[in-house]
């Protein structure tokens, strides 16, 4: 039976989506909820797609936005109560947390591929080594050790700016 053209778009491009909006939003379900939505206006919205780009690059475009959007409406209305520190960290703490995550994001940024997507994936996207062979086209162990190879790599770098 032959896959619908969203279905093999949405099947295709999931979990990059996923790892690309956890990345900005930093919350599980914030994420689930935005690539949700991007992929629905996506397919309510596919004469906005030219081909002038990456179906991937589109696709992260939406989610970008809609992720901005999140956020202006939160700065207009104030967090949700879900949205809410409950960790009972200090305002130095939670400044030093928020600078040490900007800096791991900003090495994560700069390493090179296949590295940060195999990282992205297994971190973010919470997949198994076998799942990330098989988006690579690989073996699990080849995964393992990328992943593994990527790790070393953002704590050199991490290292060298301390």
């Amino acid at each position: 039976m032959a896959q619908e053209p969203n279905e093999k778009l949405y099947e295709a491009y999931y979990m990059r989506v996923f790892s690309y909006v956890m990345t900005l939003a930093g919350n599980r379900t914030l994420a689930e909820e935005i690539t949700q939505e991007t992929f629905f206006r996506a397919f309510s919205r596919q004469s906005g797609f030219h081909g002038e780009s990456d179906e991937a690059t589109w696709l992260c475009a939406i989610a970008k936005n809609l992720f901005l959007d999140e956020k202006r409406r939160q700065r207009r209305c104030g967090p949700l109560p879900h949205d809410l520190p409950d960790s009972g960290k200090t305002m130095e703490q939670s400044a030093v947390d928020r600078d040490a995550s900007f800096r791991i994001h900003q090495a994560l940024h700069d390493l090179e591929e296949p590295y940060r997507e195999a990282f992205e994936l297994r971190i973010f996207g919470e997949l198994s080594f076998r799942e990330i062979g098989m988006i690579f086209g690989k073996t699990e162990n080849w995964a393992r050790v990328t992943y593994h190879r990527a790790r070393l790599k953002l704590q050199e770098r991490m290292e060298k700016e301390q």
